[in-house]
């Protein structure tokens, strides 16, 4: 497994990232890799990241305004080949049909709680990591 994975997270909200990085940690298990993150707060700046490419897994906000996070979510499942796993932030447990319907492969929901985002965060590491393997 591969020293270290690149998250992206997408929120246009500063404490929302702060808590995907604090859930996060250094690594999400210890069976995972450590993480980097790349913190966008637009769909700008997500699209330019993907388009550099070596992004392991997306984190996306879906209460992000303008451009929430399910709308980005259904974007880049269109537009990016090969695009990365999804783990989708989302307001409310009902809106889960929404993550569906959006293409990501996980959804939790706001306020982040740790144990169950570093739980779902590692299993698409670990997922992504092994097909590229």
């Amino acid at each position: 497994m591969q020293s270290t994975a690149t998250v992206l997270v997408y929120s246009d909200d500063a404490n929302t990232r702060e808590q995907v990085r604090l859930a996060t940690g250094r690594r999400p298990a210890s069976d995972a890799p450590e993480v980097q993150f790349i913190e966008c707060a637009t769909l700008p700046a997500v699209l330019k990241e993907l388009d550099r490419g070596g992004i392991d897994v997306c984190v996306l906000d879906g209460e992000a305004a303008p451009a929430g996070g399910m709308g980005v979510c259904r974007q880049i499942k269109d537009e990016i080949f090969h695009c990365p796993p999804v783990l989708l932030l989302i307001g409310r447990p009902q809106d889960a049909w929404l993550a569906t319907w959006s293409r990501a492969e996980a959804a939790v929901t706001l306020p982040v709680e740790p144990v169950e985002f570093a739980a779902a965060l590692a299993s698409l590491l670990r997922s992504r990591l092994a097909v590229d393997a």
